[in-house]
């Protein structure tokens, strides 16, 4: 297998990762808005796919991060590359069946870190960089989210407490289009740019860039494209947990809960931190549920939601070293985690058959907002 073929297998792998990524997160943008009757489950998905597309043209700073800062890009080969993506697509598909709204971010640090450490050694990883832009954004975004969402649900409710409910409703249902846009936009802004970045990261690795370069024009738009296309066709077992499982979301909650996350996201964006826009809606949605007196928050949910996300980089860098291990053997070891990759995609996504999820069932009409519950 000659480099430049062993470039494109990495480019559709990245692609699919990406791809899984759309309609993984799907959730983050649309699970309240479908769950309050905001939008109808199409229309939500398919606003979401179109600016998730726009946002991964907005910025490239979180690209740079992953194609130079977590690993060292001189270090590794295009075969390491695509074995931790591997990784993160096992692991996105398998929390993918069983609901959980994990990290498809995470997921591709995990099976990076854990592929590059196999190939190269614990010293092609930049662990002040994974430490900066990866762990302590994963730690802080939820809380910040959930912080700033409880309050901001508590002091909506303070404000219309007195207004007639019915009108309370319906303008919020309005405001959450454009909050639900709002991180949809942001979403493109932050996970489109990750798969950007693996890519670019390979063409240096195999010599076609040079170090430090960033993303070309038709990578931003393939990424963006893939994510997009992921999007639109819907994590519909993810917006179930999300906007369902989690707490009661009444259309006021919704609105705080996207509000906060948008611009958490886009900040972070900014600033190059390659963060969970899982971690950040999810940490949303319960501080709403906090922040709304007589709400129930399930936390047994929650707890299980935590539990994915600690195990997520860790379980992902198993994965992704054990197939580092192999594809490192040669272009036979490339082909057969490749296969084997392929091999359980297709298992999992012929057990999801069986117990398929209407999103019509998502969307009921939540319940009228109780007068008094600020």
């Amino acid at each position: 297998m000659d480099y430049s073929l062993i470039v494109i297998v990495v480019i559709v792998a990245a692609l699919a990762f990406d791809f899984t990524n759309g309609f993984h997160d799907t959730a983050n943008a649309m699970a309240t808005s479908i769950a309050t009757g905001a939008l109808r489950p199409k229309i939500a998905v398919g606003l979401s796919a179109v600016l998730n597309l726009v946002g991964a043209f907005l910025s490239i700073e979180v690209a740079k991060t992953i194609s130079g800062g977590i690993v060292d890009e001189l270090k590794i080969t295009p075969a390491v590359i695509f074995a931790g993506l591997v990784g993160a697509i096992i692991w996105n598909l398998l929390t993918w069946l069983v609901g959980l709204p994990s990290s498809s971010s995470h997921a591709l640090f995990g099976g990076l870190i854990g592929a590059t450490w196999i190939a190269a050694g614990a010293d092609a990883i930049h662990f002040a960089k994974v430490v900066e832009k990866v762990l302590i954004p994963a730690v802080a975004s939820p809380l910040v989210a959930g912080l700033v969402a409880t309050i901001g649900t508590f002091v909506v409710y303070r404000i219309t407490q007195r207004a007639r409910q019915e009108v309370v409703g319906k303008a919020f249902k309005s405001g959450q289009v454009l909050s639900a846009s709002l991180v949809s936009l942001a979403h493109g802004t932050n996970d489109a740019q990750k798969t950007m970045g693996i890519i670019t990261l390979t063409l240096i690795s195999s010599g076609s860039l040079a170090a430090g370069s960033s993303p070309p024009i038709w990578v931003i738009l393939a990424a963006g494209g893939a994510i997009a296309l992921g999007t639109y066709l819907g994590g519909w077992r993810i917006i179930q947990t999300m906007g369902r499982k989690l707490t009661e979301i009444q259309t006021p909650q919704g609105f705080a809960a996207e509000a906060t996350a948008g611009a958490v996201i886009l900040a972070s964006s900014h600033f190059g931190f390659a963060l969970s826009t899982t971690h950040v809606c999810s940490g949303g949605i319960i501080g709403s549920g906090v922040g709304r007196r007589l709400a129930e928050v399930r936390w047994g949910v929650a707890g299980r939601m935590v539990l994915a996300w600690l195990l997520t980089l860790p379980a992902a860098a198993i994965v992704g070293a054990v197939a580092a291990a192999v594809a490192t053997k040669g272009d036979w070891g490339t082909l057969l985690v490749g296969v084997a990759g392929v091999g359980i995609a297709i298992a999992i996504y012929l057990v999801s058959k069986r117990n398929p999820v209407d999103p019509n069932s998502i969307a009921e009409q939540p319940e009228p907002i109780p007068a008094g519950v600020a």
